[in-house]
């Protein structure tokens, strides 16, 4: 009898519902001080053994037929089976994205599952690392996984956060590569950039504006982030208007350090010849141009540029060829290094790590993931997941390639599919 026959007689024979129910049960039952709650524990972790052991002696690879059908729905493991038949490899690392992503502000309060929490930890038990790839700061992240994962998960010396969209990689345990700090790599005219817009971008800010918003404390990037909830009407108000101000000061900051250009050095004509352009026209252009969502909000803002993406000096554009502008409806506005991204600090974690060969899980919502996602499928090194409500660049590329889309909160779906999928391939 093939694999498929297998599994299909073991959902089809056994109720693997209940076990499932008793799995999770015993997996996630909270410490509490009680004995009647002990000894129903203590009920349902016999139960659960003697079905799994019914499973065990039925079948020539019982024990891990048990195991699987404890643990993921029939779905999950004809996924998982799908995905053994078309790559024959197992997941060896995980690299996973935290907001919108393991947690969802409208489905999880915010905070990551219990569930999806421990079944990293077995994950890692079994010897994959994992990679926390994230747009947020260091210091918060590094917070809430201690707090999510404990403090032996993150110093095992298997665990890496790629933060700041891939600025810096932190990697406990591993002496001197332990921080490596790559925006230091960076050229210095890059580094000047950042640095005139950082030192301006509260102090120089409309009145009004400055107390809308608040700067993400970032080692590198410049990210805005509003003063009201994200997603909120009020946030979407402030962030879009923090966008515009932000590619200007981003235009002038560029114009003032490009070499010959000065404040205003290069003058190009604007399309009906009336009029100078600033150098925040040529950042409006030009991101506008690069960025559909940017182009609509500098639209309804009434902030349209000037002059066309033709009219950008060549200096100009070279500097703008490496810096990104990034928008988050209602949540951030930030600007980051081209020539590090998410891939780049993936890339310097696994090596940190020792992965020679990835396969991994990569699992996220917005563009910066979807890098990751593209590096992870042009180097045949792993599989892409996204939840439902992902950016829709995000969700065409997961459906054109294993489909591994889940509902927003569920990420725990996908680590059980991947769990069988490792299952599958000792087998």
């Amino acid at each position: 009898m093939d694999r498929y026959d297998l599994l299909y007689s073991l959902y089809e024979e056994y109720e693997t519902d209940t076990l499932r129910d008793l799995q999770n049960f015993v997996d996630l039952f909270p410490p509490v001080d009680s004995r009647v709650a002990l000894e129903y524990w203590e009920d349902a972790s016999d139960e659960l053994e003697g079905r799994k052991q019914t499973i065990a002696q039925s079948f020539a690879a019982g024990e891990t037929l048990a195991n699987v059908a404890a643990r993921a729905t029939r779905e999950q493991t004809f996924t998982a089976l799908d995905l053994h038949s078309k790559y024959d490899r197992s997941v060896n690392a995980l690299v996973l994205d935290v907001d919108e992503t393991l947690r969802s502000a409208g489905q999880t309060d915010n905070e990551i599952p219990r569930e999806t929490l421990h079944l990293l930890t077995q994950l890692h038990e079994t010897g994959i690392p994992i990679v926390i790839c994230t747009g947020q700061t260091l210091e918060n992240v590094k917070g809430f996984m201690i707090q999510g994962l404990g403090t032996e998960l993150v110093h095992s010396g298997s665990f890496s956060i790629v933060y700041e969209a891939g600025t810096g990689v932190f990697t406990p345990g591993h002496g001197s590569d332990t921080k490596r700090l790559l925006y230091e790599t960076l050229d210095e005219e890059i580094q000047e950039v950042f640095s005139v817009v950082r030192s301006r971008v509260l102090t120089a800010a409309p009145a009004e504006l400055r107390r809308s918003l608040h700067l993400q404390g970032n080692e590198f990037n410049v990210t805005l982030k509003p003063n009201f909830d994200v997603g909120s009407d009020a946030a979407a108000e402030v962030i879009d208007e923090g966008l515009v101000y932000l590619i200007d000061l981003l235009g002038r900051a560029v114009a003032e350090t490009v070499e010959g250009v000065g404040d205003v050095g290069i003058e190009v004509r604007s399309v009906d010849g009336e009029e100078d352009d600033r150098p925040e026209d040529w950042a409006r252009a030009y991101y506008a141009e690069a960025d559909p969502e940017i182009a609509d909000v500098l639209a309804d803002e009434g902030e349209t540029p000037n002059c066309g993406i033709d009219a950008v000096p060549d200096p100009i554009r070279e500097r703008f060829d490496r810096i990104d502008v990034g928008y988050y409806h209602a949540d951030a506005a930030e600007i980051g290094s081209l020539d590090l991204d998410k891939p780049t600090g993936v890339d310097a974690a696994l090596d940190v790590l020792g992965i020679d060969d990835p396969f991994a899980l990569v699992m996220g919502d917005s563009k910066s993931d979807l890098r990751v996602m593209e590096w992870a499928r042009d180097a045949d090194a792993g599989l892409a997941a996204a939840p439902r409500h992902a950016s829709e660049s995000v969700l065409s590329h997961v459906r054109s390639t294993d489909e591994l889309v889940y509902e927003p909160g569920d990420a725990g779906s996908i680590l059980r599919t991947v769990s069988v999928l490792n299952q599958l391939a000792e087998w």
